[in-house]
């Protein structure tokens, strides 16, 4: 590879045929006219470190990470981001001079901008937040909303222990909530999270009432598929707002998108109706 081939990033997981982000990245590439390519990796457990130290020598870029190596992955980096050492995983690999990686996560980011694009006027200040499930996911989530500013931070979790490791990693505004009161942890939050994957498509409904949740809260979903999941249908009939999980998608591979392509790319609903469409 010569220093004018053109840029090479990708996506790596096991499987990655459901991946989007081929189709997101394609999107901008096309839209700003990069001489580029972004490429789904499907590498199994037993080929995954060989192949992630040799994607530089093949002129990658850097690469995002998806299941299940977001935490086996930091065993592998260089240089870790402090969001990443916090989260404990790393979504996103850009690999330096000489070939070293650099281990970020910005599902936090993606979370939050989601939130401030799609919810007016919506800040983590406003009042406690309630999340739903101790996952990595979740870590992200808390993370991220704790950085924003959030005053408190409700876990429930149907294995408490879990929600309970959480609380000792991050502290004093973390609370930890009985998984058979959720419902009524609802009580004055102001943001209400599913980080679960109960709804997605293939997946049990997140069953919980929302009788109890203050009339400006604003609730939302990782889950995008199906985009409107039963929880958000559940909460939307309750005349509360809603955001749905496909815009933390769109905003966490910016910062990627930015660092290997050296573009500045758009959210905007072009593309979400080119992500959708994949």
């Amino acid at each position: 590879m010569t220093d004018a081939s053109p840029p090479l990033a990708g996506v790596v997981g096991w499987p990655i045929g459901h991946s989007r982000s081929p189709a997101l990245h394609g999107h901008w590439l096309s839209r700003y006219g990069i001489d580029g390519h972004y490429v789904p990796l499907g590498i199994a457990p037993a080929n995954f470190e060989t192949a992630i130290r040799a994607l530089p020598k093949l002129g990658f870029r850097g690469v995002n990470i998806t299941t299940p190596y977001k935490q086996t992955v930091m065993s592998l980096a260089d240089q870790i981001s402090d969001r990443a050492a916090l989260i404990g995983a790393a979504n996103t690999l850009s690999f330096r001079e000489g070939g070293g990686i650099y281990a970020d996560n910005t599902d936090g980011h993606g979370f939050i901008e989601n939130l401030r694009q799609n919810a007016p006027g919506w800040s983590a200040r406003s009042g406690p937040c309630l999340v739903i499930g101790a996952g990595g996911a979740a870590r992200a989530v808390i993370c991220a909303l704790m950085n924003a500013g959030a005053p408190e931070i409700r876990i429930a979790n149907r294995t408490r222990q879990r929600a309970d490791g959480l609380k000792d990693q991050y502290g004093a505004r973390v609370t930890v909530v009985d998984w058979n009161r959720a419902s009524d942890a609802m009580a004055g939050a102001m943001t209400i999270v599913n980080t679960t994957s109960l709804g997605m498509t293939g997946q049990p409904p997140l069953n919980l009432s929302f009788t109890a949740a203050h009339g400006d809260a604003v609730v939302t979903d990782i889950v995008y598929s199906p985009l409107i999941t039963p929880f958000l249908a559940e909460a939307a009939a309750n005349n509360l707002r809603t955001v749905d999980g496909l815009g933390m998608l769109l905003h966490q591979a910016a910062p990627g998108f930015r660092q290997w392509f050296g573009r500045d790319p758009e959210v905007d609903a072009e593309l979400r109706r080119a992500v959708q469409a994949a």
